[in-house]
This record gives structure tokens, C-alpha cells and sequence, in this order.
């Protein structure tokens, strides 16, 4: 088993255990903000368990059904950790919303505990992820980090309502971690359903690339560019390049220097045609041909 796939796995075991404890934690301690971040941390197990099915499955070669693989089942799993979250944040809204209006006793000091203890497992889930090198490992290394930094904001609470008694705080962190949450779910969401319809990456601008294709001696023209990615790691590029005549000649030493500046922009799949400004293939040169076309035959 590869070290990058057993760094997910443990990290999304280590999750699942928090997130058990952390249930029966906010259940003891009568903490909303507990109880709120063990659904977050749910939504987290979701997508680490899935991330850690994914490495397994990324190693399965593309066959005749998948020519591209099985990337793209990593959309599938973060939607569905996506409506889990949002779903159960907004039931924690309407929770808190009341314990504003009257806020109820907690028990600080077993708050305290189990922040402490939720600041350990997700920052040695945070540091385990953080050894690797993969696209996949470093975002969910980012995802625990704002797991721990949400840990910070309830210890830091809790602390303040064991000395002062301010129970209102309770509620209060855990609309703020909630809406926090959501924010960063809706992101990902929308990236999410960006590359179910095969946009744009939103780390890839598609003008820049334009520019630097262009730039290229011997590169007097580009149509029909498509940019996408599989699962928002492995990114895709097809197009066609119009090439001079003097460049046509001998194409292969400018068709790898485009494959190196595509992998300056973290495209590593590509797919390109090269033409001459005489023959012209492609949707926008069959828009150009129907666009010349007479309406009606001349008049005798």
C-alpha cells in the first residue's frame, strides 16, 4: 500500500473515532458548539473515508467502459459529504437560534477537555497530511486545519464561560463556526458542480494560457480550446494550433515546448492539433464556413 494512501486512511479513522466521541461529548456536556462541530467533523469522515477510497481506486488502470479512469467518483463523494453538512447545519441553526433567546447551562469545563482533545486529533491528522506531496492530501490537510482552529475558538469560549458564566457564548460560537462552515461547503460545492460541467478550473485562467500559447515562436493562432478537469487534480486540455509554414515543417520541437508551458499551468493531459492557416478544422472554423455562406442561391 502506498505511504500516500495509508497517511488518508489514517487520518479518516482518526476522524471517525473524534467525531463518535465528540457526539457523545456534546451530548454530555449540553454544548451546541460541540454538537455542531461533530457534524462538520462528520462531514470531514465523509470526505477523508472517500478520499481514502479514491487513492485506492485512482490505481485502478482505465478500461473500456472508463477510458479516463475512476477520478471522477471523488465528485460524487464530496456532494454528498456537501449536503450532509448543509443540511445538518441548518438544523443546528434552528437549534441555536432559541438558546439565544435563552441560553442554557453548560458544562464548561468538560467543553474544555474535549476541546483540548479535538486540538490533538485533528492537528495530528493536520501534520500526518501535511507530509504529503498529492493535490488530494494537501487540501484535506487545509480542511483539518480549520478544524483545529475551530477547537481553538471553543476552548477558548469554554474557558471564558468556566470563569464568567456567559452561557449566551455557547450559541453564539456555534452560529459563528456554522456559518463559517457553510461558507466554505457552498465553495466547495460550487467547484464541485463547476467540474461535473467541465468548466474551468478555477486554478487555471484561461486567458493567461491564451497569452502564453501565443507567445510561443511559431504559434500564429489558437481555436477551439476546452479546458477541464476529472476530480480537480488532473487537468485536461485539448485545442488547436495554427502553426506557421516554416514551423510545420519540423512541429515536434514547438508541440513540446506547448506541453511545457501547459504543465507551467498544471496541465499535464493534453490533446492538440496542429494546422496551417490554410486548413482550418474544428467548431469555429465550420461556424466561419456556415457564417460564409450565401442565404440563397444568385440570381441568373
Amino acid at each position: 500500500m502506498p505511504e500516500r494512501e495509508k497517511r488518508v486512511r489514517f487520518a479518516a479513522f482518526l476522524n471517525v473515532a473524534f467525531t463518535i466521541l465528540e457526539l457523545v461529548g456534546g451530548l454530555w456536556t449540553n454544548s451546541l458548539a460541540i454538537l455542531s462541530d461533530a457534524l462538520h467533523d462528520f462531514g470531514d469522515s465523509v470526505a477523508l473515508l472517500a478520499s481514502w477510497l479514491f487513492e485506492r481506486g485512482a490505481r485502478k488502470s482505465p478500461d473500456t467502459n472508463r477510458t479516463f479512469g475512476y477520478q471522477r467518483l471523488s465528485l460524487f463523494s464530496a456532494i454528498f459529504a456537501a449536503s450532509i453538512l448543509i443540511g445538518g447545519s441548518i438544523i443546528i441553526i434552528f437549534q441555536a437560534i432559541p438558546r439565544l433567546l435563552n441560553p442554557e447551562a453548560v458544562n464548561a469545563t468538560g467543553m474544555v477537555g474535549i476541546a483540548i482533545i479535538g486540538i490533538v486529533f485533528n492537528g495530528t491528522g493536520f501534520f500526518l497530511l501535511k507530509k504529503g506531496e498529492s493535490l488530494n492530501e494537501k487540501v484535506l490537510s487545509w480542511h483539518l486545519l480549520e478544524d483545529v482552529l475551530g477547537w481553538v475558538g471553543i476552548l477558548a469560549g469554554a474557558i471564558v464561560i468556566y470563569f464568567w458564566k456567559i452561557y449566551i457564548l455557547d450559541p453564539i460560537i456555534t452560529i459563528g463556526l456554522t456559518v463559517f462552515i457553510l461558507y466554505n461547503v457552498t465553495k466547495s460545492l460550487t467547484e464541485a458542480i463547476n467540474i461535473l460541467l467541465q468548466g474551468v478550473p478555477k486554478h487555471i485562467n484561461l486567458e493567461v494560457v491564451k497569452q502564453d500559447l501565443k507567445s510561443i515562436k511559431g504559434v500564429i493562432g489558437i481555436h477551439d480550446i476546452h479546458i477541464w478537469s476529472l476530480e480537480g487534480e488532473t487537468d485536461v486540455f485539448t485545442a488547436h494550433v495554427v502553426l506557421d509554414n516554416e514551423t510545420l515543417k519540423s512541429p515536434e520541437p514547438t508541440k513540446q515546448t506547448i506541453k511545457k508551458t501547459l504543465q507551467k499551468h498544471h496541465i499535464e493531459h493534453s490533446t492538440i492539433e496542429l494546422e496551417s492557416k490554410y486548413h482550418c478544422s474544428g467548431m469555429i472554423c465550420e461556424e466561419r464556413h456556415t457564417n460564409n455562406k450565401p442565404n440563397s442561391a444568385p440570381e441568373k
